[in-house]
């Protein structure tokens, strides 16, 4: 578990260091004088759609990588492992099938989309170049992450990526990039820039085995190989598209759509931050789950289950208090447009539901290393059958409201039918009373801070209500001892205090 943790926490402070750049790129975006409305709501919709043709087109690549990787490391030397020349190949395929099934529905996208959201219409065709990237970065990333390289390609993906998109905003604001139609188009190609530098590093690494001959545990293979990267390509697509929805429906359904959705990715993007260290966990825990299952080490598997569940949910619902007493506050004093204080609402709903995802641990990774991974699949439909109607009408009935209360309700279903699936097959849970003690916590430490600064705004005001709440968020979680890491975590740090 300490290899895990080290990973993790790294790679937790390479995502949030990330978000941080992240955090500066969206107030720009939304500061009254820079941006629209409806160009900040185009550059969501852009990687919304992105990730959905990221997930059409990878054909189950990185999956097979995941799941494979470990019967390649044993049975093959480096130099024959095919493991990577095959997903190369599924990715360049699933891109070409891709653009040309885009060509094809072109008419249908312009008839949806050119009342509500002409601007997407205009640009439309650069989103080929920017899923072009980000399709070579997570088969890549994928791999890297089997070659415990999961903090650099994190680096890349969160903290890299968001700093180009940092310069092209300053590069507009400034006047050296003359339209916007020009910061679209070098935007597009910003996921094959850290794509590029992610095989460039790996290559440098010598960790970039890329064989011309089939090997012969391939072949022998082949079957338990389709069949697991079919299965859990369409359950993962299926996740990708309920994930993905919300911000596609917007812009079809709303009037004056991309600047709703640019209200909605406000807040979609606050409740996202909650779930950085989940990316860490992922990345980290990938290789020893497989190992665990592969071994058939119960102990591990349960283990790795529950700290992951209970550290995940610490880290989100302490954050989310703290975005929750700001967020309005924060809205004001940075003189955003006016129009984002009604995203409040939604984000506490998105909040909610960030936070019933991580407190559920990596039930995806266990559920897709398992012997049972056939159920990525059956949860997935699950999760569409249940999304996709809600979505469509509530946010029909309600604006972007309904939208985030279609994620709750559907996040929730998804999220107890893979809990209840891997405890009645596995008997793998991943609650402890520490769970409930945190939500205690965490709700009796933000409601007495609101109280206290009520009635307050301003720098001052943001900058002693977020000090006072993690001084007392950090007092209680060590107190109460909610989580069995945070006393190696303590030792270290203290190790490294005294050497300096």
């Amino acid at each position: 578990m300490s290899s895990i943790r080290k990973q993790s926490i790294l790679s937790t402070l390479v995502i949030y260091g990330g978000f941080g750049i992240g955090l500066l790129n969206t107030y720009l975006f939304t500061r009254k004088d820079f941006f629209t409305q409806e160009e900040f709501g185009l550059y969501n919709a852009f990687i919304a759609i992105t990730l959905l043709l990221v997930a059409i087109g990878n054909l189950g690549a990185p999956y097979f990588i995941y799941k494979f990787f470990p019967y390649y490391r044993d049975r093959t030397t480096p130099g024959k492992n095919d493991q990577l020349t095959i997903a190369f190949i599924l990715g360049m395929a699933g891109f070409v099938l891709l653009f040309f099934a885009g060509q094809l529905i072109e008419p249908l996208i312009i008839r949806k989309y050119a009342t509500n959201s002409p601007l997407l219409i205009q640009y439309f065709n650069w989103i080929y170049a920017l899923a072009g990237g980000l399709l070579l970065f997570n088969i890549l990333e994928a791999w890297g992450w089997q070659q415990k390289e999961s903090v650099i390609s994190n680096f890349l993906k969160e903290g890299f990526w968001r700093l180009l998109v940092l310069l092209l905003i300053i590069f507009f604001i400034k006047g050296w990039i003359s339209s916007f139609t020009q910061f679209v188009k070098l935007f597009s190609f910003s996921y094959l820039i850290i794509g590029l530098l992610l095989f460039i590093y790996l290559y440098r690494q010598q960790k970039i085995p890329l064989p011309l001959q089939v090997s012969t545990l391939t072949i022998r293979l082949k079957r338990p190989l389709f069949n697991y990267t079919s299965f859990t390509y369409a359950g993962t697509l299926i996740f990708v598209v309920a994930q993905v929805f919300d911000s596609i429906l917007i812009p079809s359904v709303l009037e004056n759509a991309l600047a709703q959705l640019a209200i909605y990715s406000l807040a979609q993007n606050m409740a996202s931050m909650l779930q950085a260290p989940q990316r860490g966990m992922i990345a980290a825990a990938m290789e020893p789950l497989t190992s665990a299952w592969k071994q058939k080490d119960q102990q591990t598997l349960q283990r790795i289950y529950q700290r992951s569940s209970i550290n995940l949910f610490l880290f989100g619902v302490c954050f989310f208090g703290l975005f929750a007493i700001n967020y309005q506050d924060a809205i004001i004093t940075l003189q955003l447009k006016p129009a984002f204080l009604s995203g409040f609402t939604v984000f506490l709903l998105l909040g909610i539901t960030r936070l019933i995802d991580m407190g559920t641990g990596i039930n995806s990774q266990l559920i897709v290393t398992s012997p049972r991974w056939r159920f990525e699949f059956i949860s997935g439909v699950i999760l569409l059958l249940s999304m996709l109607p809600l979505s469509y009408f509530l946010t029909k009935s309600y604006g972007i409201v309904g939208t985030a209360i279609a994620q709750l309700i559907s996040i929730s279903i998804y999220n107890c039918a893979r809990v209840l699936f891997l405890w009645l097959t596995f008997k793998l849970q991943p609650f402890s009373y520490a769970t409930l003690k945190a939500i205690l916590l965490f709700i009796f430490i933000s409601i007495g801070i609101h109280l206290i600064f009520k009635d307050q705004q301003g720098w001052l005001s943001l900058f002693g209500r977020s000090a006072l709440y993690l001084a007392s968020a950090s007092i209680g979680v060590i107190y109460l001892k909610l989580t069995p890491d945070i006393k190696p975590v303590l030792q270290s740090i203290k190790k490294r205090l005294i050497k300096s």
